[in-house]
């Protein structure tokens, strides 16, 4: 058995509970008789030789471990992971009001114990991802478990992002359970109801972890003039339109997003004439807007990740606080900035210091009236401080 010896005092993270052991950490590192194989269970021991933990060995990655458990008793194998994907799906049937949507997280990777694994259902479609070594290595027993877990149709696999890079993994998706004769997955939201691109669309196809906030500005959107940027295929757009907005201008960069953002307009029965569609880089559109003196009653930002680690936090901060600007530039007094980040480097305190900065160049007086974040088929383990990715605020004028 492959077992990793940290260096003094190294140990402390894991004692306080965090799943993850980076190669700076590592002392020695025992391989046995056999050769090392990418995700293959390890044996996690301090300096003295102490046991810490069961983990997931990635060789070609910063993050060397990830840790599965700390009993030393417990045997990783096919009955272990059977429970925790239980313990995952009934906290999703226990907090969620299943009834009012058919599409959430099942499961939340190091959130839910399961380290690189996601899973995401769309009525009846799961869509999977393994985006570590230890999750790969489990692939097959994930998938056997899942379909006498969930009752679905199929499962599909979207282990096409650049962090599998990291881990010396190549890209993959495609069908593992129901074949591909599909086109499009149909969702429900509430009110709303929604075409997914499960095969090519962003992340697993659609931005679940926005629901809630989704309803939020549904429920501010009544009679109000909307700039919807980083639109994708609409789903802020059809929930203000849905909650009585004027109109929405809706920038998208994607002409295959907004195809499908239109057929999300056509399916929700709203009017063609209350949306215009831009297909425009934001920062140009959002400059353009400026300069023609355009003005809105509220302004979505939901931008992609600026910075992936906290390495990277104060190139975006850039970023951030010039999309920002231009936003609380583009609002009418009394009007309302919905803006987001979802770059796990850049923390809610850094992001409400980005905004504050924006709004002292843009001569506003601004203040929050609500903080956002995912729901609760997003948990963030209090031992994982990095799971809390996305944040938002709505910020008045």
């Amino acid at each position: 058995m492959l077992v990793v010896q940290l260096k003094e005092g190294r140990e402390k993270a894991l004692l306080r509970g965090h799943p993850w052991v980076f190669s700076g950490s590592i002392k020695t590192i025992d391989q046995g008789n056999g050769e090392i194989i990418a995700g293959e269970t390890t044996k996690i021991v301090d300096a003295k030789g102490k046991f810490l933990a069961w983990g997931a060995y990635s060789p070609a990655s910063k993050i060397r471990v990830r840790v599965w458990s700390r009993d030393q008793g417990r045997k990783i194998d096919r009955e272990f992971f059977r429970a925790r994907l239980e313990n995952a799906i009934r906290l999703r049937r226990r907090i969620l009001h299943i009834g009012e949507f058919n599409a959430c997280r099942l499961v939340h990777a190091e959130s839910d114990g399961l380290p690189g694994f996601v899973v995401d259902r769309y009525a009846d479609t799961l869509v999977v991802q393994f985006l570590a070594c230890g999750a790969d290595y489990w692939r097959d027993t994930f998938v056997e478990l899942l379909g006498n877990l969930i009752e679905c149709e199929r499962v599909y696999e979207r282990s096409d992002v650049k962090v599998r890079r990291l881990e010396g993994l190549a890209p993959r998706k495609g069908p593992l359970v129901g074949g591909d004769s599909f086109s499009l997955v149909r969702i429900q939201e509430g009110e709303s109801n929604y075409w997914v691109d499960i095969r090519q669309g962003q992340k697993t196809g659609f931005y679940l972890d926005q629901r809630i906030n989704r309803s939020v500005v549904g429920k501010l959107a009544a009679d109000r003039t909307i700039l919807d940027c980083f639109a994708y295929t609409g789903g802020f757009s059809v929930s203000a339109l849905t909650g009585g907005a004027r109109s929405v201008v809706a920038v998208e960069s994607s002409a295959e997003a907004i195809k499908l953002g239109r057929e999300n307009i056509t399916l929700n029965k709203i009017s063609d004439n209350n949306i215009e569609w831009v297909e425009d880089d934001v920062f140009q559109a959002l400059r353009r807007f400026r300069d023609q003196d355009r003005k809105f009653d509220m302004v979505i930002l939901d931008p992609p990740k600026f910075a992936p680690t906290a390495g990277h936090a104060q190139r975006a901060a850039r970023g951030y606080k010039d999309i920002n600007l231009l936003g609380l530039k583009l609002l009418n007094p009394g009007g309302l900035l919905v803006t987001f980040s979802c770059s796990g480097g850049v923390s809610e305190e850094l992001f409400q210091k980005i905004l504050a900065g924006a709004a002292l160049d843009a001569r506003v007086q601004a203040k929050i009236i609500y903080r956002l974040g995912p729901g609760a088929d997003h948990p963030v383990a209090l031992n994982f401080p990095e799971g809390a990715y996305l944040k938002g605020f709505v910020i008045q004028v």
